[in-house]
Order: C-alpha cells, then structure tokens, then sequence
C-alpha cells in the first residue's frame, strides 16, 4: 500500500528536524545557559528563519541565490563566521568563569531572599534573534529547501508555503522541547557545575565545529 503524500512529507521531515545540526546546539547553549524562556525563544527563532526560507524557495529568490557563485559564497563565509563567534563567545565565558549552565549572560536567578526576579527584557528578543540568524545565514539550509520541498509540494506557491509552515512548527515542536529538557537540566545540574561547564563547553565546540566545516569544506 501507497503511503500518502502528507504521511510520508511528515515522516521524511521528522527525521530531518531530528538530525542534529547548528540549530539544536544553539538552543541547547541557550537552554542550558539562561533557561526556559531564552532557549524558546531561540528556538522560535529557528522556526522563523525556516519560514524565511520557505518564503525564499516560494518567491524563487532561493534559487536566484543559490545560481549566484559569489552571493552564495558570501553566505556561505557569513554564516560560518556566525557559528564560529557563537561558538567561540561560549568558550570565552566559560573560560572566563563567567559562563556556568546557571545564571549566564545576564539572567536572574534569585535575589537574596530566595524570591525570583523577573527575566530581563533583553536575553530574550536576543536569543530569538540569533536563532534566526543561526537558521536563515546556513546556506545548507538553503539548499535542503530547494531539493526538499518541491518533492512533496511541486511548483505551487501555496503548497510549498503550507508545507514549509508545517516544517516550522515540526521544527518548533522538536526544538522546543530541547529547550525545556536544557532547562530542566539547569536544575538537576545547579549542584555540579564542573559537569554543567563541560556540558556547553560541548555545545560551543560543536558549534565552532559546524562553522568550520561550512567554511573549509561548504557544500557540493
């Protein structure tokens, strides 16, 4: 028996949002580093950059991108200069002791009383920021959408829009729940900081090694 279309577009992109990537280190450095309401963020803007590429391959602006040699390196060079500053930041507050899994970058924990202050206005619109730009400047990213959605789509504007939102909310699912399960382990990792340090320092090298990769190796 046939599997049928949209079954098989869930599946197929199920386990490409399941593949780690650039995107799921990110949010869980944001998660892991200033909690829950940052590392949503992140992700929701992760899931907005997969709207800003689903609008892309829509408009056929993508493929005149992607047909652009120089265009296409100059993103190419960005966004790997991108994952390498994010990967490099984290490595830096965490060598500079500034960087634990509790408390980074400026987020409130608790005052002296015990009683939690409100989460700072600037963490969050930054963290969702990043998120798009850790999403939208990986021209990997960029070219996935161009082989990927017209297999299931087709040419039609509208179908490749629907299937492109259906991708970011698959996208915003998955990464959402990375975020609160980096939060969850906040807690259960505020009595070993040595084990939380190592944990982001994974997340940063992992990001440097990403940005690497895009920048000495690029794509075929």
């Amino acid at each position: 028996m046939p599997v049928d279309l949209p079954v098989a577009f869930l599946l197929a992109a199920g386990a490409l949002v399941l593949a780690p990537g650039p995107d799921t280190f990110y949010v869980l450095d944001r998660g892991l580093g200033d909690g829950q309401r940052v590392g949503l963020a992140a992700a929701a803007g992760v899931a907005t950059g997969i709207l800003v590429h689903t609008a892309g391959v829509t408009l056929g602006l993508s493929a005149l991108l992607r047909a652009s040699p120089s265009a296409y390196e100059g993103l190419r060079y960005i966004g790997a200069a991108y994952l390498l500053v994010l990967g490099g930041s984290t490595l830096r507050r965490l060598a500079r002791g500034t960087g634990t899994a509790i408390g980074t970058r400026g987020i409130a924990d608790e005052d002296e009383d015990g009683s939690s202050r409100p989460w700072p206005t600037d963490g969050t619109p930054g963290a969702y920021l990043q998120g798009v730009a850790v999403n939208v400047l990986n021209p990997k990213v960029l070219v996935f959408f161009l082989a990927f959605l017209p297999q299931f789509a087709g040419p039609d504007a509208v179908d490749l829009a629907a299937h492109g939102g259906w991708y970011a909310v698959l996208t915003m699912t998955y990464l959402g729940a990375v975020a609160l399960s980096a939060h969850r382990a906040r807690g259960l990792l505020a009595a070993r900081p040595r084990v939380a340090m190592g944990l982001q320092a994974v997340s940063g090298l992992v990001l440097l090694g990403f940005g690497a990769e895009l920048l000495l190796v690029g794509i075929a």
